[in-house]
């Protein structure tokens, strides 16, 4: 059954999008172009269709029913290089499936933008191998033949293999990635908002006048990690302009970037209780750089297991472990930290480990908030149980009454607007998700009977505005409709009319 024909209730069941003063919840589905995002081993499950990754129907088909279930977004990750640190080689990721292999997410959005309308699109590119200029262009490529419902999810990549497979030795640390983000962001922004003014193209056949020159400029960047990015942008300005960002570094330098840049941070933990001081943390930093809290939306990462009643969704996940690939959890974990427990025994409980504080912290944290509790031995492969389904994240059991207690109980204690949904099989996850928790979302008005924009731009359907915020890093930027074109004293002068004293948009210096 598609997803469309679990959402055909009553109108009575179904809240008008402002009818209410509860925080409406936002959903996304969270993918990867891979057999195996997050729940390593169930591509085998017999209702999974995961081994048609490489076929467009697998994806157009999905998110028309997606859209039906008026989904926000689909969010695509995306990785650099091989898991190859479990075991010090790269055989159990590539038996497995691990997230490899792994397809480009870019080029899916054409195809499933043809065949909706409103869904949204926020897909994983790197600051690290991935020139801004070439960036830029295929971003504002695809927020054309999307219809402006494009976002990125910012990452400035982790895995050596990564690196090395992008020429490099190795990682540069993690602390210069950021720096190196911190000035790709820079640049990407002056493409997108202060090359073309916002009335530049003119489609005038009377004088030949496709887009007037003096609404374009260079941008002449120049800098430590991208001496020079002369410009100008050479796509013409989309709907948005700037795609949504999305960033998730929970790191000090992870976090302080996605205060200043994000729209939409993704954090993860496994209670609402447990992550609040992260959400507390990342607002109080976005207020720091001078944002608006209604300009930043913050994610949770959730694995729902639902059924029509308890007994039947424990019944579910129960015969879901049954296919879980444990050595493949080890390979992603190996992953995310850098780290190979395969050098741990099995008697070894990996909060009581000497040789890696850090290791030993995170799994009493998890081991004090998880469905199973801190009484048992938490050893490697507890530890890989734990992130059978959806990694760091939480998980979810039961009647739709119980899964949408929790949500709410994210929203309201841990201080999300919304969540990233695991999957374990494809299709299967998301029809549940329709067909039981959206509908009781709906009764208690947390959830949208339809887009609060139809064929709308991401962007609109997250903040109701189409553009960057003014007071995003971006914002200062904007050239606007109105605003001083280029002279011809202001090229001569200064060559493009951007690196004088005075910016040819009498705004701000580029």
């Amino acid at each position: 059954m598609e997803i469309a024909s679990y959402i055909q209730g009553s109108s009575e069941s179904r809240a008008p999008a402002n009818s209410s003063s509860k925080r409406r919840i936002i959903l996304n589905a969270f993918m990867q172009n891979t057999p195996n995002h997050l729940a390593p081993g169930l591509w085998r499950h017999p209702e999974s269709s995961a081994s048609k990754i490489n076929t467009l129907s697998y994806w157009t088909d999905l998110i028309q029913e997606l859209e039906a279930a008026k989904f926000h977004a689909v969010f695509l990750a995306d990785v650099a290089g091989v898991y190859d640190v479990y075991q010090g080689n790269m055989e159990t990721a590539v038996r497995s499936a691990s997230q490899f292999p792994d397809n480009d997410p870019l080029y899916l959005v054409p195809a499933m933008a043809a065949v909706t309308k409103s869904i949204g699109f926020a897909i994983t590119s790197s600051t690290t191998y991935d020139h801004p200029y070439g960036l830029a262009r295929r971003y504002s490529t695809v927020d054309h033949l999307s219809d402006g419902r494009l976002g990125w999810n910012v990452v400035t990549s982790y895995l050596e293999s990564g690196a090395q497979n992008h020429g490099l030795d190795t990682q540069l640390p993690h602390d210069e990635r950021y720096a190196v983000a911190e000035e790709y962001m820079d640049v990407v922004y002056k493409l997108w908002e202060a090359s073309w003014r916002d009335d530049a193209v003119k489609l005038d056949k009377q004088t030949n006048t496709y887009t007037d020159p003096n609404l374009v400029k260079y941008i002449d960047h120049k800098g430590k990690y991208f001496p020079s990015v002369p410009g100008p942008h050479i796509v013409e300005p989309s709907k948005q302009r700037t795609p949504v960002i999305f960033q998730a570094g929970m790191s000090s330098a992870g976090r302080k970037f996605a205060a200043k840049h994000a729209e939409g941070i993704f954090i993860t933990g496994n209670s609402p209780q447990a992550t609040r001081k992260t959400a507390d943390e990342m607002r109080r930093l976005a207020a720091e750089f001078g944002r608006a809290p209604e300009s930043v939306k913050l994610f949770a990462l959730v694995f729902i297991c639902v059924d029509e009643t308890q007994e039947k969704a424990e019944a579910k996940y129960e015969e879901l472990k049954q296919y879980v690939d444990l050595e493949g959890a080890l390979v992603l974990f190996g992953g995310w930290f850098g780290l190979d427990v395969s050098v741990y025994d099995d008697e070894q409980d990996l909060r009581h480990v000497s040789d890696n504080k850090v290791l030993a912290g995170a799994v009493s944290a998890w081991a004090n908030t998880s469905r199973v509790g801190p009484d048992v031995l938490w050893n490697k492969w507890r530890v890989a149980e734990e992130f059978a389904f959806g990694g760091r994240g939480d998980v979810i059991v039961g009647d739709p009454k119980t899964v949408c207690d929790r949500l709410e109980s994210w929203v309201e204690d841990g201080d999300v607007d919304g969540f990233n949904l695991v999957h374990a099989i494809v299709p299967g996850t998301y029809r549940d998700i329709a067909k039981w928790v959206i509908p009781e979302l709906q009764r208690r008005d947390r959830f949208w009977a339809d887009y609060d924009v139809p064929g709308g731009t991401l962007r609109e359907n997250l903040f109701g505005r189409a553009k960057i915020f003014p007071d995003h890093p971006a914002g200062q930027y904007k050239w606007e409709e109105g605003e001083f074109p280029l002279t011809k004293s202001d090229k001569s002068e200064n060559g493009n009319g951007v690196n004088g004293d005075e910016p040819a948009t009498k705004k701000q210096k580029i």
